[in-house]
């Protein structure tokens, strides 16, 4: 066998539709992760410089608490998708061998079956909960678009029509804490013109985009899973006829070799 057709049986071998799928789930999972971590940490900038809000002494569940704890949940996002995606890319090379070499020593199990399916479900799982997090993370980028859109209009708004941003409204800050900015006021012209608005809402929105990228690698694994399924389903079936079959073969055989060693003698 040459050197070239080594090259293209290997490359037939490679499971492209999961390849496609785990390329588009890191490149989802790392911008989410990537640019979520940044958009957070110039979330507390902004909050602290220009609404004045300031960490709580005492060990309490205040926003900035809230905030360490989604940074340490993206961490352990992107090491758990980084090992989800190698798993199931190993399970696409399987897969994809187990057809290929029907008749040769790699054997379809009944096991192999039971842990494609169980990816199915996990996948499925995992989708569901990326669309939750593509849902909650709309909601900083609404917040961050309608302050940011202000901003870029703020020559042509009213000076007499003031409006505010009151962080009781999001939940940010306690109710008894009275923490707004308002659009005349110095704090709100100086965050218009810092690159910590700008930054921090298009980080918001790459995230977004992020989120949404690995919920189509969910969908994608979902339609390959699914395909594998069924085919290494079909596949077992036909080796369990194969293997029927040869066995059939070799009884009928050995019929034949008994009754012609039985003619045999009986001449002799």
């Amino acid at each position: 066998m040459g050197c070239s057709e080594c090259c293209l049986k290997c490359l037939s071998g490679i499971p492209y539709a999961s390849l496609i799928a785990t390329i588009l789930l890191y490149a989802g999972v790392a911008l989410f992760c990537g640019c979520g971590h940044e958009a957070l940490s110039g979330t507390v900038t902004i909050l602290q410089t220009y609404f004045d809000v300031v960490r709580s002494p005492v060990d309490a569940l205040d926003v900035f608490t809230m905030i360490d704890i989604l940074k340490y949940v993206i961490y352990g996002v992107a090491a758990a998708f980084f090992v989800y995606g190698i798993l199931l890319m190993v399970e696409g090379f399987f897969t994809t061998g187990a057809i290929r070499d029907l008749y040769g020593d790699f054997k379809i199990t009944t096991c192999g079956r039971c842990v494609s399916a169980w990816f199915i479900m996990l996948t499925y799982i995992f989708m569901l909960a990326w669309l939750g997090v593509t849902a909650f993370t709309s909601l900083p980028v609404f917040m961050y678009f309608n302050i940011w859109n202000i901003c870029q209009n703020i020559s042509r708004v009213d000076s007499s029509l003031e409006s505010c941003f009151d962080l009781r409204q999001f939940g940010i800050v306690s109710i008894g804490e009275e923490k707004k900015l308002c659009t005349g006021s110095e704090n709100f012209i100086k965050m218009c013109e810092s690159n910590e608005l700008d930054l921090t809402f298009h980080l918001f929105v790459c995230a977004l985009a992020g989120a949404g990228a690995a919920v189509i690698a969910m969908v994608h694994y979902l339609m390959v899973l699914s395909a594998n399924w069924a085919y290494v389903k079909d596949a077992c079936r036909m080796q369990k006829y194969e293997d029927i079959k040869s066995k059939e073969e070799q009884e009928l055989h050995d019929i034949h070799s008994t009754r012609s060693k039985e003619r045999l003698n009986a001449y002799t």
